[in-house]
């Protein structure tokens, strides 16, 4: 089959956050099934840009309103990434050095999108699957089904994943005019609550729609920010796929950006000679359980709970671990952060901004991963601790409710808790630390059989193939 992915991130050429790390992975996994996978985004100016060998393919003019605009389309020559991938340039819209946080995203990802419609257009032939990921490309399965200029496409089924519902990329409806002309009678498939969605859009014209787990999937029916009832109506149309993780940029064996590589075998030597470095590095001590945060500092995660959650269980477990954040977002949280290395200096420091090496070494280094999220669709954190032999501290939500199983049921391996809440925080580094103190044969027991556990993209992969080859 070919398959067209069309994303706004795909990891290492731009990354925000998980939408990137799944587009940067299931591709190249499909590709080694035997399919063609290609992976078309914008053309952010970003290192990889800049420092990789490109083919020009493509170059067209469209229009998005009253305003025409020049596109390219660019390819990289050497299949570095496992798949083909392209990249859309529009200069003034998306040749800019960030990924999002612009006060014309809107224009951004709208031209974007009909750039990539055009450009398929135009092929002599057509892919088998359109698959789209997240609301800046919701708007592609009503565009090939109902915009004149791409009916060439409406044949062409598409597929929505959704990986986060909370972000859905609402425009006032003075905008409608930016999308090509349309069959005016289908003008609800683009409304949610009197705003254009097209998020809502895509969950309403895809042929089929995946969220990336099934307790995600569900989660969307009572909670997805005013979409739930549209949740409710598509559910038979809509499935949930567990996200897998690379196992080749994820793995202890042969990572490079840690310092002492190991199996499950070497796990106890391997992660102490990681923790070592890290304590030295944020002058922590190497002795005591290391619990650790990774990701960003923002609602959804519960982030803003760990300033009085990290104080409180510091005081009331005497010390006896230390704490250590990487991530970036909001600045009040952020400056919060900082300001408590003074206060629990040899307890506590954190790394604000985004350090992909140090994410590795945090991996590898750690005792605990912790994740209190209030909203988490699947995320990879938890996976890729799993394979580093960290045990993760999760909130009972989404697809850490799919991947953990809590040390207190038969064959745990994980810590789980149910509300994202500082008393329930505390409370499990309280089990944490007694489970490191005083449990050394079931900690040791639960390190080694946790990176035993396979959440590689092989799977998953092959369930995308079966849904595609369900629409032919």
């Amino acid at each position: 089959m070919e398959i067209v992915h069309v994303a706004a991130e795909c990891y290492p050429v731009a990354k925000a956050g998980g939408l990137g790390d799944v587009v940067g992975a299931l591709p190249k996994y499909q590709a080694e099934l035997g399919h063609v996978a290609k992976v078309v985004m914008p053309m952010y100016r970003t290192k990889f840009l800049y420092t990789n060998e490109w083919e020009l393919v493509h170059e067209g003019g469209q229009q998005m309103g009253s305003h025409f605009f020049h596109y390219s389309v660019i390819k990289e020559k050497t299949n570095k990434l496992g798949f083909d991938l392209y990249l859309v340039d529009i200069n003034g819209l998306l040749d800019r050095e960030k990924i999002y946080g612009y006060d014309d995203d809107t224009e951004r990802f709208m031209a974007f999108q009909i750039a990539v419609c055009d450009w398929i257009s135009k092929w002599t032939h057509q892919p088998d699957v359109i698959h789209c990921h997240d609301h800046h490309t919701g708007f592609i399965p009503f565009m090939v089904k109902y915009c004149f200029a791409f009916s060439k496409l409406a044949g062409i089924p598409t597929v929505f994943t959704i990986h986060n519902a909370q972000y859905q990329g609402w425009i006032s409806w003075d905008k409608y005019y930016y999308l090509p002309a349309y069959d005016s009678y289908k003008w609800g498939l683009l409304d949610w609550n009197n705003m254009i969605n097209p998020l809502a859009s895509a969950v309403k014209c895809a042929w089929k729609v995946t969220t990336v787990s099934n307790s995600y999937l569900e989660e969307m029916r009572y909670a997805a920010n005013g979409l739930e009832n549209l949740f409710e109506y598509e559910r038979g149309k809509s499935l949930g796929i567990l996200n897998g993780i690379d196992t080749q940029v994820w793995n202890p064996e042969t990572d490079n950006m840690i310092v002492k590589n190991y199996d499950k075998e070497l796990v106890e030597k391997g992660k102490m000679r990681n923790k070592k470095e890290l304590a030295g590095q944020f002058g922590l001590d190497p002795d005591k359980p290391l619990i650790t945060f990774i990701g960003r500092l923002v609602g959804e995660k519960a982030a803003d709970l760990l300033p009085e959650a990290i104080s409180q269980s510091i005081y009331q477990h005497h010390g006896h671990a230390n704490f250590l954040i990487l991530g970036s977002g909001d600045p009040e949280l952020e400056d919060r952060l900082d300001q408590m290395k003074h206060q629990f200096k040899g307890y506590y420091n954190s790394y604000i901004g985004y350090n992909e090496q140090l994410s590795h070494l945090m991996y590898a280094g750690s005792d605990f991963l912790l994740m209190p999220s209030r909203v988490e669709p699947c995320g990879l954190n938890q996976m890729y601790a799993l394979r580093y032999g960290t045990i993760p501290m999760v909130r009972t939500v989404g697809g850490l409710k799919d991947t953990i199983t809590d040390f207190g049921d038969w064959q745990g391996f994980g810590i789980r808790f149910n509300e994202a809440s500082v008393w329930d925080i505390t409370y499990s580094v309280g089990r944490a630390i007694d489970l490191y103190n005083n449990k050394p044969d079931l900690y040791s027991w639960m390190r080694s059989h946790m990176m035993t556990i396979d959440h590689s993209w092989d799977g998953a992969a092959q369930q995308y193939i079966n849904l595609y080859q369900s629409l032919k």
